[in-house]
């Protein structure tokens, strides 16, 4: 796999923009971010919660997009990242955020799962976000990639207290990555969440136990969009196993002991708008 960096300047960050490795040929984030946005919606929904001093947990950093966002808000990051030739632009990239901005964040190389061990993760063939940890073969849609041996932590064993807000997009691995915090998320009574919900890749549980464990844990949730709005388990399972299955699920957006409704009242009301819409 190549892994030759490319720097672009982008202007979105900070007060005068900052300099960003991707990937050279990377054919969906690298891009994306080059022309300075990456996952409009998730990141307007992740910036609404941040303010200094507040403690990040981002799980599945890639390149470091949102680790960067909350260091520059004045935030502290712990970021996991587990493909080496990927955590080397992260760890450049959080480096330059802590220049020109006030935040401050900890790389971890390392999966989040529900014990410590090894790993092999198969690598996305264009799409360097689609990496995915396996339990035996390659995916179907991924037989032919090159796969790594990584390395896997529990988030508990690494980072303690409370997180204000907690990001998941670990391509199918979500449940273990959680299995992983529960003291963290035990101590962390005020949460705002975003996470990737991909029955297709999930690896670990069935995808309404996903929903279960979340509900359970009294997150409201609902899909990460421009004007997102509560949903049951029921309504999200319908519209993820809607999909096709290969292309991708839903990136959820959820709250817990704090308002989910954080960006303003018209976009609550067009969230009631499109709720009745979507019905």
């Amino acid at each position: 796999m190549d892994f030759t960096p490319k720097t672009v300047h982008v202007s979105t960050l900070g007060p005068a923009g900052m300099d960003f490795d991707i990937l050279a040929d990377d054919t969906i984030i690298g891009p994306s971010i080059a022309n300075g946005a990456w996952e409009d919606h998730e990141t307007t929904l992740f910036n609404a919660h941040l303010k200094p001093g507040a403690r990040v947990l981002d799980l599945g950093a890639n390149v470091g997009w949102f680790a960067v966002q909350a260091i520059l808000a004045g935030c502290e990051v712990h970021a996991f990242e587990p493909v080496p030739g990927i955590a080397a632009l992260t760890e450049r990239n959080m480096a330059r955020a802590m220049e020109i901005g006030p935040g401050k964040g900890v790389l971890h190389r390392a999966a989040a799962g529900d014990a410590p061990g090894t790993a092999t993760i198969v690598l996305g063939d264009g799409n360097h976000g689609d990496n995915r940890v396996v339990d035996g073969d390659a995916p179907d849609d991924m037989a032919n990639n090159e796969s790594i041996e990584i390395a896997i932590e529990r988030v508990d064993d690494h980072v303690s207290g409370s997180i204000d807000f907690l990001k998941v997009d670990t391509q199918g691995s979500e449940w273990l990555a959680l299995q992983g915090a529960q003291q963290l998320l035990a101590n962390s009574p005020s949460l705002g969440l975003l996470i990737e919900f991909w029955p297709y890749a999930l690896r670990g549980c069935e995808p309404g136990q996903l929903l279960d464990l979340l509900l359970g844990m009294d997150f409201t949730l609902g899909k990460a969009t421009e004007a997102p709005y509560p949903m049951t388990k029921e309504r999200l399972l319908s519209q993820a196993l809607g999909r096709d299955p290969v292309k991708g699920g839903l990136d959820l957006y959820g709250a817990r002991g704090r308002s989910f409704h954080v960006l303003g009242l018209k976009r609550r009301l067009h969230g009631m708008w499109r709720s009745i819409k979507e019905a």
